[in-house]
């Protein structure tokens, strides 16, 4: 999945219009974006991690902890915690059929079982392929997951797409689009309710709903009366609203209630847009 010759940078062409620019900083382990419009994003190699995602006007739109463990030293599964390879990078103008560029770009990392250590072989032993696609356009993130099966024994997995975004106030934040659907309280029990109107963040939160609405109706993170946030998903059935921090809420589209099998060749591919609002 490695690329040997990745290009720094996307050059501009006098005649063209103005295109996204991709770098590579810290010692390649860095990959960033950043459109015409000042729409701009930075994915960390270690676990082709999102640490920054930002509007056209520099506000940062995700929530990072000054303590956060970004060098893969942090206990997680080994798709958190694996160096992913980049690549590539595709933009709107480049893409088969377009004609001209909408100022997108899409940055690709993957991962497969022929890259892991041994001490993650052994613990799960398939052949697997893995491809996170990272597509920035002005004021949208889209991320997906294609998850492969290689090999010619089938397993199960499970996927999530953490997300935390920045916010203002814990105490003036409510989740709104996910009234009536039912969930699972992993907090208290686990038990299985209904939510009756806004998820409102008031102590320990970890849930996991199953929408009523379809996956192209928005769950939006609502700041004092004000969408700021909305989450649209595909082929993600889950979301997995959990307790932050004073200034970060956790809305996570995923496929968790259940696990999710692959045979030999199966492939599935799955994902999220986030639109900053």
């Amino acid at each position: 999945m490695d690329r040997p010759n990745k290009p720094a940078a996307l050059a501009s062409t006098p005649g063209l219009p103005p295109q996204a620019q991709v770098t590579t900083s810290h010692n390649n382990e860095r990959v960033s974006a950043v459109l015409p419009t000042g729409d701009s994003v930075e994915v960390l190699l270690h676990g082709a991690t999102v640490i920054s995602w930002k509007d056209a006007s520099g506000a940062e739109k995700l929530w990072v902890s000054d303590a956060a463990k970004l060098d893969g030293s942090k206990p997680h599964g080994f798709a958190r915690n694996a160096k992913w390879d980049f690549l590539g990078k595709s933009t709107s103008e480049s893409t088969e059929g377009s004609s001209s560029s909408d100022g997108s770009v899409k940055l690709d990392f993957g991962l497969s079982s022929g890259t892991l250590g041994d001490d993650w072989k052994a613990k799960w032993g398939y052949s697997f392929g893995l491809v996170y696609s990272v597509t920035l356009s002005p004021g949208n993130l889209t991320t997906t997951l294609v998850v492969s099966n290689e090999g010619e024994e089938a397993f199960e997995f499970q996927a999530l797409l953490h997300t935390y975004l920045r916010i203002s106030d814990i105490a003036s934040t409510e989740v709104v689009g996910l009234e009536n659907s039912s969930f699972l309280d992993k907090v208290d029990g686990p038990k299985t309710k209904t939510q009756s109107g806004a998820i409102k963040i008031t102590g320990e939160t970890d849930r996991v709903y199953n929408p009523e609405t379809s996956p192209k109706d928005a769950v939006r993170v609502v700041e004092s009366g004000k969408s700021t946030v909305s989450l649209v998903r595909d082929n993600l059935p889950d979301v997995v609203p959990k307790d932050g921090w004073k200034t970060m809420i956790c809305v996570e589209a995923g496929i968790v209630r259940s696990w999710t099998k692959l045979e030999k060749g199966d492939v599935f591919e799955g994902g999220q847009t986030l639109s900053a609002n």
